[in-house]
């Protein structure tokens, strides 16, 4: 029998979206954008100390391998040719840091882990040798913080009057971005001390690593990355688009260890598959896009024109806003970022940026610690039961609060209860502090900006919620119930602020001092059990 006759699609494209929680492999038709195969693979997040967070590099290269193998496998299940993918992009996780060896191919050090949101550094408890760290889902999982001492070091150094720092990067000094991350693995990690005296070490975010690796690692990899991506590091200047010798120097970084900087929009290099992939068909097949995650999203949604806007709802949100070729430094706490530069000659735009830590975190904390509800799709039904959160108000600073306040020393709060609130209120108000957080970035970027935005696209698993995106709506558009709970809200917010305050790991071994409370009332209680005795004459 003659063998069933492949599918003519024309040029296909493929994208590698390699993400903080999984990785994935699609497959499109270039001439009608339609999606025509895909398959996504789960990667972990490890844990070795609260507070740090870190993923195997190794793990996350072997998710892309397999997302190409299983994808290209259930194209030819679907007839189609394989050959016909023409070029292949690549968006990933920003800031997430790793060092590997050139001549080896192996990594010196898991990958440090970006936290979901950036902003000034929030001090944390450090966790006695062999204590038990929080299991996945509690706030450290987005917040690996093991750089905040050496931000405090560095921070001592900028004048008050001159942050270059901000001026040259659009970011603040933070334990979020890449150099500080960097900087702590040059400190504490012998093996790439050792690596870069020898001149075998290779610095790069997620796309760098896969880049070099998938264009041939050891025999002639590209060590490369592009300008959205170095635009998160904190060692990039965003007005000349080079790496800047005076933040090299200030982070004491080797300027010999980074990649090279491109566009977002051209050829890196060509597939040289070295693993034992069935997908040979891949091989040759050129590497000529690169973006960030969030600036691909922008891209994603044709988000061209200065003073359009995008919303991610995951875990976390995050909103970008185009400024078109003017960088624009916020004085509302937002972060100055290159949005996209789609060719070599083409010119840079730029976007200021908003994150919400806490977005679908909170519906996975209802579920989770809290047990309302049983699958995440169920909010939007017990929301709906009640249609309103009956004077219930959520403030989920589990972690402190972000844009634009940067206050690490809030926590979440559930306040305005009466004995009629149930959990459909719960679940309601819970949803309506995604929305309310939006609006406060979107406040802040209209003040930047000064240009109010006229409507707000949006992407992310939270966006399928009809309730959550009417909220969104009616609180961006402002009917006059809205902006009353807005501003109830906001008074909600200042409630939670000043919760926590926490000593710096330099002041003391805290198995000794976070135990002090606990010891003094045994003691005192020993002694005035010994006193009542001695009084009663009891022998």
């Amino acid at each position: 029998m003659a063998a069933a006759k492949k599918a003519v699609l024309g040029p296909l494209v493929g994208a590698v979206d390699q993400g903080t929680s999984s990785t994935r492999f699609l497959v499109f038709n270039s001439k009608t954008a339609e999606l025509l195969s895909h398959h996504q693979v789960e990667i972990k997040q490890e844990f070795p100390r609260e507070g740090w967070v870190e993923q195997d590099p190794k793990e996350i290269l072997q998710s892309v391998y397999e997302c190409i193998e299983k994808t290209c496998e259930k194209l030819g299940q679907l007839n189609i040719d394989i050959s016909n993918i023409k070029a292949i992009g690549v968006s990933n996780q920003r800031e997430t840091t790793v060092v590997w060896d050139k001549l080896t191919g192996e990594p010196l050090y898991n990958a440090v882990a970006a936290p979901v949101s950036p902003g000034p550094s929030v001090p944390v408890a450090v966790v006695p040798s062999g204590a038990s760290v929080p299991a996945a889902g509690t706030s450290s999982v987005w917040l690996d913080l093991r750089t905040q001492s050496t931000v405090e070091n560095l921070s001592k150094r900028i004048p008050g009057n001159n942050n270059f720092v901000k001026s040259k990067t659009g970011l603040p000094l933070s334990t979020y971005f890449s150099a500080v991350k960097l900087r702590w693995l040059l400190d504490n990690v012998r093996k790439v001390q050792k690596a870069v005296e020898e001149n075998r070490a290779l610095f790069g975010t997620i796309d760098s690593w896969l880049i070099w690796s998938l264009t041939g690692g050891v025999n002639g990899g590209v060590h490369c990355t592009d300008v959205t991506n170095a635009s998160r590091t904190m060692l990039f200047n965003i007005h000349s688009l080079e790496w800047d010798k005076e933040l090299c120097e200030f982070f004491g970084i080797p300027m010999e260890i980074l990649p090279n900087v491109r566009s977002s929009s051209e050829i890196y290099g060509l597939m040289k598959i070295s693993h034992s992939l069935k997908a040979g068909a891949l091989e040759g097949v050129p590497i000529s896009g690169c973006l960030g995650d969030q600036s691909a999203a922008l891209v994603g949604q044709m988000c061209f024109q200065d003073g359009q806007a995008k919303n991610t709802y995951g875990t976390g949100c995050f909103l970008l806003c185009n400024t078109g070729h003017k960088c624009v430094f916020s004085e509302h706490g937002l972060l100055t970022t290159v949005a996209y530069k789609l060719g070599r000659d083409k010119p840079v735009y730029y976007a200021l940026e908003g994150s919400v830590a806490i977005a679908g975190a909170v519906i996975r904390w209802l579920r989770d610690n809290l047990g309302i509800i049983k699958s995440s799709e169920e909010i939007e039904k017990l929301a709906k039961e009640v249609g309103t959160s009956y004077g219930c108000y959520f403030v989920p600073a589990f972690s402190g609060l972000y844009a634009p306040y940067w206050e690490p020393s809030a926590r979440g709060i559930i306040c305005g209860l009466t004995q009629f609130t149930n959990k459909c209120h719960i679940a309601f108000a819970a949803l309506e502090a995604v929305c309310f957080q939006t609006r406060e970035i979107l406040d802040a970027m209209n003040r930047d900006c000064g240009i109010p935005l006229s409507h707000l696209q949006v992407d992310g698993g939270m966006t399928s919620n009809k309730i959550l995106m009417q909220l969104q709506a009616d609180i961006l558009y402002i009917p006059v119930e809205s902006e009353i709970r807005y501003s109830t809200w906001k008074k909600a917010v200042m409630k939670s602020m000043g919760w926590v305050t926490t000593q710096s790991p330099e002041s003391g071994d805290p198995s000794i001092f976070c135990s002090l409370p606990l010891g003094f009332f045994i003691v005192s209680s020993m002694v005035m059990l010994i006193g009542a005795r001695y009084i009663s004459g009891i022998p």
